[in-house]
């Protein structure tokens, strides 16, 4: 298997979602929709994230160095839009939590094995329309009546990554695949309890190319102990001795 320099390795996939650093910690605002300051048309502060998580997630999508989740997509041709949508409950229900990227994002949030079971926390969802904006469509949300709440958030056409997909973002290789018997929620089981390929390969060849480091103690200590040869007459009059005892 042919394995990239230390920069292809962290650029091939996009990054995994950043966890809640104790140092980073800060109480969420209060605010669950609507822009990040007030009369700003900016990124959304989404309910239970932090300044600063969103500003990390601003700045992961705009590095060149990292592929687009695009890259990683399987082709519209055959991807069951509609299998894959989050149903309209989910979306009531988690709309606020979800953690939605675009095909021009450049990260995503760490796929577990809840993934298509749970929603918060478990990866992220991929927003299909494009000719609707995130910002227009939580502006206010919380405000609506649970009809056009529910109407705002489908215009997104959330849906789930496929099993496939989150095996290329894993660096599966393309020949992988899954045995037909297998549901799609037992995939997202075997996928989320995984390891990135790649950075997988990368670690092992490290891991065999490294030479031993010497030994930091003097070879000649690192012998058997033997004892002192014993001459025929010590060992006679020892033999006496142990006679007369």
């Amino acid at each position: 298997m042919n394995i990239q320099t230390d920069s292809e390795v962290w650029g091939v996939c996009t990054h995994p979602a950043e966890d809640d650093l104790a140092s980073e910690s800060k109480a969420a605002r209060p605010r669950t929709t609507g822009p990040e300051e007030k009369g700003s048309r900016g990124p959304v502060l989404y309910k239970l994230e932090t300044e600063t998580q969103l500003q990390r997630k601003m700045t992961q999508d705009n590095n060149p160095d990292v592929r687009q989740i695009r890259d990683f997509l399987e082709p519209d041709s055959q991807v069951n839009v509609e299998e894959h949508l989050l149903p309209p409950k989910t979306l009531l229900r988690y709309g606020l939590l979800l953690d939605i990227v675009q095909p021009t994002s450049r990260r995503s949030v760490c796929f577990t094995k809840g993934y298509g079971r749970y929603v918060e926390g478990t990866g992220s969802v991929l927003q299909s329309c494009m000719n609707t904006e995130v910002q227009n469509v939580f502006t206010d949300l919380e405000l609506l009546s649970e009809e056009d709440r529910l109407q705002q958030l489908m215009s997104l056409q959330l849906r789930y990554f496929t099993p496939r997909e989150v095996a290329n973002l894993m660096c599966f290789p393309p020949c992988f695949s899954f045995p037909e018997h297998i549901s799609t929620i037992q995939r997202y089981r075997v996928l989320g309890n995984s390891l990135n390929v790649l950075l997988v390969a990368k670690l092992v060849r490290l891991l065999f190319s490294t030479q031993p480091p010497p030994s930091c103690v003097d070879s000649s200590s690192t012998a058997p102990q033997t004892q002192n040869p014993v001459s025929p007459e010590e060992a006679g009059a020892d033999q006496k001795e142990r006679d007369m005892l």
